[in-house]
């Protein structure tokens, strides 16, 4: 069941952002977004009167602030990312996810909503939940093992995920959460079938499948607004798949 929700969103303008931005918007949600710049959305979003735009950096807001904005939201989404730069890659803030939804969630706790906020973070097939044992050859353990210290932004992501899990926990009254984790991304311009599962069902290292950002936009935005998926997924990390990759052979 759907009700019209409010919604803060935080990556807004980034490559999947503005794909959720356009999916709650276009389902009639009310939304709070988070930019840097308010030209890096497009003219016919920022337009929308049901969008409700803060112009600031996440990181250089203070603690106050964070609560305000969270304030009477049911849900927060968070695409939030590293650039594919060397700065985005290995520059300041390491933990820009990590802390975003800490600093998020604690802001939720210091004024606990009458019911619970949706938190779904965008996470990613190389982070394994550690709450179900999955399966990961030896060869996949070693790749990831020097993602985690070559690259920051994996570590980040492994973070963020694994603050939801021990830190929020499945019992928290403020806040529930899923951790949407697709695989590799593309980009579509149309929206397909996509499939959802509890965990990978091939390697994200040696053997990855595609997902369309506009389909995890779609997914993520149906959490936030879909009080049965919701139900089905909250407290998880969800792995998404377009369908019509897996109908197609290996090589």
């Amino acid at each position: 069941m759907k009700k019209i929700k409010t919604i803060l969103v935080v990556g807004a303008s980034g490559a999947t952002g503005r794909l959720v931005l356009k999916q709650l918007l276009g389902s009639g949600q009310n939304v709070k977004a988070i930019v840097r710049r308010l030209t890096s959305l497009p003219e016919p979003l920022r337009d929308d009167p049901r969008l409700s735009l803060i112009q600031a950096s996440l990181s250089e807001l203070s603690d106050s602030e964070i609560a305000t904005h969270v304030d009477g939201c049911d849900g927060v989404i968070s695409c939030l990312g590293h650039n594919l730069t060397f700065k985005g890659l290995f520059g300041h803030p390491r933990r820009l996810v990590t802390d975003a939804t800490r600093r998020l969630c604690e802001a939720t706790q210091a004024s606990p909503p009458e019911a619970p906020i949706r938190f779904v973070l965008m996470n990613t097939t190389g982070n394994s939940n550690r709450d179900l044992n999955e399966p990961i050859s030896f060869a996949q353990k070693c790749v990831i093992g020097l993602l985690r210290l070559l690259l920051p932004p994996h570590a980040d992501n492994e973070e963020a995920a694994d603050y939801l899990r021990t830190k929020i926990g499945q019992k928290d009254p403020a806040i529930e959460w899923v951790a949407v984790r697709p695989d590799g991304l593309v980009d579509d311009e149309s929206l397909t079938d996509y499939d959802l599962y509890a965990s990978p069902i091939r390697s994200a290292i040696f053997d990855a499948g595609k997902t369309s950002r506009i389909n995890v936009a779609h997914f993520m935005s149906e959490l936030s607004t879909d009080d049965d998926l919701w139900l089905k997924w909250k407290g998880q990390m969800p792995v998404i798949y377009n369908q019509i990759q897996l109908s197609e052979p290996k090589s």
